[in-house]
Parts: C-alpha cells; sequence; structure tokens
C-alpha cells in the first residue's frame, strides 16, 4: 500500500477511533497510538453511509516528502512552481488585453459619438429646433406617479379619518345610489374607494391608476374576494381602454393642497365628458375655495424672525425665499384676522378645465388691530346625492351643509386637521408690509385671487394675491405651490 493510500487510511482509521468510543460510551483519550489506529477492524462504519468514507475522494491529493521537499526545504514541487509562473504569465497577458480593450472601446465610442453629432447638428437654428421636436418629450409627471407608489402616502390618507369616513358614509349611506351601476374610480391607489362601491352593492367597478400602486391594489380586490366586481386597469385615464363605453358614476379623490394643486381635475373632467352617462353621478359634487387675512406675531418670530438671531448669529440668509414659497400648515382659527372669503366655486358636473386657471375677487371683514401676516387658503367638499342639488351653495360651509345623511368636509382652520392642511402665503415685510390699525377694524379687505399653472411644474401652481384696505390702495404678490 502506497504512502499516500496508508495517509488516508491513518485518517479514516483515526476518525473511526473516536466515533466508535463516543458510540460506546468509552472516555477518548489524547494518547492515540500507531498501534491503535492499525486496527482493521476500525474500517467498519459506525454509521451508515458515514460521510467520511463517502468524501474519500475529496481528500486533498499528498506526495512523499521526498517529493515535495526542495532545495531550501520548501513544500513546492518543481511543477507547481512552473504552473505558478505560468499562472502569472497568463494574468499579466490578460490585464494588457483588457487594457487594450478598453482604449479600444473608447476610441469606438468617441468616433461614433462625433459622427452622430454631426449627423444630427442641423446647418441652422430652425432646422435645429425641428430636430428637437421630433425628439420623445419626457414625461413630467413621471415623478408624480413614481411618489404615490410607495405605502407610506397612501397610509396617510387612508388614516385621514375626515377624507376617508366621508367617502365611506357617502357610499354606504346611500347604497341605492351604487347598486347594480358601473362606478368609475380614477387614481384609485390602494382600492379603498372601489372597495366601498362593491360593498355597496355596484354591479362593475373600474379602478384606474397610472402608479404601479395598482399591483397592490389588484391583489388587495382579490384577497377580499372581489374580483369579480372589480376590474384593474392600468394607465392614465386619458390613454387607458375602458372595458366598457359608459359608467354611471365617477368615484374620485382628487384633491391636492389649495385644491387644484397635481393637476389631477382635468384627468376627472376628462373621463366625466368621455364615459359619464347622461345625467350621471361625480362623487364629490361640488368644491368651494376659501381665503382669509392671517396675523400670527408667535407664529412670525418661530418660523420667520427666528433666522435674525441663532445662538447668537445673524443668519437672515436662511430667509431667502420664505416670501416666495408657500407653506403647507395647520393654522388655528384664532390666527385669522378677518372673516373667510369663498373665492371660488365648483360644480363638478359643469366645471370646464379651462375654469381652473383663474382670477377671482374676495373680501373679507378685518377682526384684529396687527400687522397682516399673510393669507391662509384651504377648501370644501360636498358630496351630493343628484347633480342637481340646490342646496349646494357658493356661499355655503360644509360644516352647515352636513346634517344627517348629507356628507361634507372642510380642510379649514375650523375643521378637524386634515392630510391637505392649510396653505399659508406669507407677506413680505419690507415690500408689502400692511399694519391694520384700531381704526381699520370692521373694514373690508378686497383683492383677487390668481390660480396659473406654474412654469416648469405643469402639476404645482403659481399663485397671485392682491389686497387692499383703502379704496385705491393695492398691493400684490406671487407665490409658488410646487
Amino acid at each position: 500500500m502506497s504512502f499516500f493510500f496508508s495517509g488516508k487510511r491513518r485518517v479514516i482509521n483515526a476518525g473511526y477511533l473516536v466515533r466508535q468510543r463516543v458510540h460506546e460510551g468509552k472516555e477518548v483519550s489524547s494518547a492515540v497510538s500507531a498501534v491503535d489506529l492499525a486496527d482493521e477492524g476500525l474500517l467498519k462504519p459506525v454509521l451508515d453511509d458515514d460521510a467520511l468514507i463517502l468524501c474519500l475522494d475529496d481528500l486533498p491529493e499528498t506526495t512523499s516528502t521526498a517529493e515535495t521537499k526542495g532545495e531550501k526545504g520548501t513544500a513546492e514541487t518543481p511543477q507547481v512552481e512552473t504552473l505558478l509562473r505560468k499562472n502569472a504569465e497568463l494574468q499579466a497577458e490578460l490585464e494588457q488585453l483588457t487594457k487594450q480593450f478598453t482604449n479600444y472601446r473608447l476610441a469606438v465610442q468617441k468616433t461614433l459619438d462625433e459622427r452622430w453629432q454631426a449627423d444630427e447638428e442641423p446647418p441652422d437654428a430652425s432646422a435645429k429646433a425641428a430636430v428637437e421636436d421630433k425628439k420623445p418629450k419626457k414625461d413630467d409627471s413621471e415623478y408624480y406617479f413614481e411618489s404615490y407608489a410607495h405605502n407610506d402616502i397612501h397610509e396617510t390618507m387612508i388614516k385621514d379619518a375626515v377624507r376617508t369616513d366621508a367617502y365611506r358614509d357617502f357610499i354606504y349611506n346611500n347604497k341605492d345610489l351604487f347598486e347594480g351601476k358601473t362606478v368609475l374610480d380614477i387614481g384609485c391607489g390602494t382600492g379603498i374607494l372601489s372597495l366601498f362601491c362593491a360593498r355597496a352593492g355596484a354591479a362593475k367597478v373600474i379602478a384606474v391608476d397610472r402608479s404601479d400602486i395598482l399591483d397592490k391594489a389588484r391583489e388587495n380586490v382579490f384577497r377580499n374576494e372581489l374580483d369579480g366586481v372589480i376590474t384593474c386597469v392600468k394607465g392614465c385615464i386619458e390613454d387607458v381602454i375602458l372595458p366598457v363605453k359608459q359608467v354611471d358614476i365617477i368615484v374620485s379623490e382628487w384633491m391636492g393642497y389649495a385644491l387644484l394643486y397635481e393637476a389631477m381635475l382635468p384627468s376627472i373632467l376628462y373621463a366625466r365628458d368621455r364615459y359619464l352617462v347622461p345625467g350621471g353621478l361625480v362623487v364629490p359634487s361640488h368644491a368651494s375655495m376659501w381665503v382669509a387675512p392671517v396675523s400670527d406675531a408667535e407664529y412670525m418670530d418661530d418660523h420667520v424672525r427666528f433666522w435674525n438671531d441663532v445662538y447668537g448669529f445673524d443668519m437672515q440668509a436662511m430667509k431667502t425665499g420664505q416670501f416666495v414659497d408657500s407653506r403647507v400648515v395647520t393654522m388655528p382659527e384664532t390666527s385669522l384676522s378677518g372673516f373667510s372669503s369663498m373665492f371660488r366655486f365648483l360644480d363638478l358636473h359643469t366645471v370646464k378645465t379651462d375654469d381652473l386657471v383663474f382670477e377671482a375677487p374676495y373680501q373679507s371683514t378685518l377682526t384684529t388691530p396687527s400687522p397682516l401676516n399673510g393669507f391662509l387658503i384651504w377648501f370644501d367638499m360636498f358630496f351630493a346625492r343628484t347633480r342637481d342639488d340646490v342646496s349646494v351653495t357658493p356661499t355655503t360651509t360644509a360644516k352647515e351643509w352636513a346634517s344627517g345623511d348629507r356628507v361634507a368636509f372642510t380642510t379649514g382652520p375650523a375643521g378637524t386637521e386634515t392630510h391637505w392642511r392649510q396653505i399659508l402665503f406669507l407677506v413680505d415685510e419690507e415690500k408689502n408690509k400692511t399694519v391694520v390699525t384700531e381704526a381699520d377694524v370692521g373694514k373690508e379687505v378686497a383683492g383677487v385671487v390668481k390660480y396659473s399653472t406654474a412654469e416648469g411644474h405643469a402639476r404645482g401652481l403659481n399663485i397671485k394675491i392682491s389686497w387692499g384696505i383703502e379704496e385705491g390702495q393695492k398691493q400684490e404678490q406671487d407665490w409658488l405651490l410646487h
């Protein structure tokens, strides 16, 4: 038997000697002699299919001491040295080839870039503009749909009890309107409104959303065993093909900050004109927009004048932009320095997309003698059973209208906080400082609120407010909501 095999045998015997003694409950001594290991009986496995035998061929190959010992006493054979040298040579050759390939690729890319640029550059500006027009335009709303693909925003909305309860209450309290009907849910998100409609007896519900959240909505539908009623369709309502020609009801939670931020309402109006049957219902049905002057010294100290002295340092540079950007806030009703004024009323059954860019007058009776710090805007929503409900008027507040089975809610400072909160527009203290004196209390502050699309931000808003207390006075300021 060769030295190589004898080595393996000694390993095997040693292993089985230990296993045998452990198996028999005997003590394993550290003093094991060659005689102990020579016992042929140790080759009988203690365990069936013993891994030590099965892996015999996996043991490393060994050679005799005479074969492994080099001139300087190392364990490397001439063959190993040859292989190592050859490996180093191949590695160096590979690195050189990789470097050459990289240089070649960069040279080719540069040549192609120059050639494509030469081909694409037109000889004159007009031709260049024509080429640019032919290039595919990036959807500047992609970020918007991506933002709705995450759970957090949907958790916030569903946990807004004012919002979610209003939809649930209207749908469940008016099951006669939904029973057997075809409903279109635009911007369905998690599918919560579709689920409400299906439970209320709708025959068919089509849930549409462009965001990837639709995949989770579809799973929610299946988990609640309502896939026989609810059909999920992915895409913008303007682009998708619905499985029906008409719907009886359109339900959607499309409202954004200051009502029109996010610019989702035009999609609702498109679907209304394209799919809603004559006499069909849009839910919610009406919206009113409100503005009031604000005077809140504590807020100004905490958020604006705070930068005048920060641990003894002047940081007024941080105030840059504070009077340009609007603020999403929750203000107490005591912050209002005048009565609220309704400046825009929308009937969702008749309003047109062009009506969403507008200038609207307002007027508010002043109640507090103090500096005018800004203006606060919010909205009310109404859920009418019929499209011709005359009880919803421009001057009606949600709090006044909601009674019995009637459903409405406000996002204003007099109501329970919602995730929309209110939008604060701070007046520039240096350029547009306005002080309301004791003599001004009871007078009207009046002006115009203007809504327009923010440049470079299709879903944002540019809001301008003008104001004056005395006749002939006029101050105005622009803010961005984006």
